[in-house]
């Protein structure tokens, strides 16, 4: 079987709330159906919800008073290693609409940087999330042109 698209991220955090506001504020994502482990989290979708989708970013909640249910699901990991990216870099999304996205950013007071590659036509908009993990916007470059 070969391998097809990328299904989803997973972001482990000790702040599920801020992760939330962070995924439907900022990246305009939607909570949706998450399978009832034993371990808080949700699931974000970009777009409709399907049963053959599993969301696009699934935020893993790690509960201090009682950590056996993520344990045991996925395995124990040291709370100084949930900052940050890790040895994966970034996470990148394919978008469109440059100055509402530069808008929420402002509005959120999140930190950004952008850059345009022209070899590849496109523009990109970097800046993290609640536990540090970077994101990537690439739009098309001929809207960064529109917008400045």
């Amino acid at each position: 079987m070969p391998i097809g698209k990328l299904d989803h991220f997973s972001i482990r955090t000790l702040d599920v709330e801020a992760s939330r506001r962070f995924y439907t504020n900022i990246m305009g994502f939607t909570e949706g159906f998450r399978p009832p482990f034993n371990f808080p989290g949700l699931w974000m979708y970009n777009g409709p919800q399907y049963p053959e989708t599993n969301g696009v970013v699934h935020i893993i909640g790690v509960d201090l008073k009682n950590p056996e249910g993520l344990k045991e699901y996925l395995g124990d990991r040291d709370l100084s290693t949930l900052n940050g990216t890790g040895t994966v870099d970034h996470m990148a999304f394919v978008a469109t609409n440059l100055p509402d996205m530069r808008a929420r950013l402002a509005k959120h007071d999140v930190a950004f940087r952008e850059r345009t590659i022209p070899s590849l036509g496109i523009h990109q908009v970097f800046f993290e999330d609640p536990s540090q993990v970077t994101i990537e916007l690439n739009y098309p470059a001929a809207e960064a042109a529109q917008a400045a």
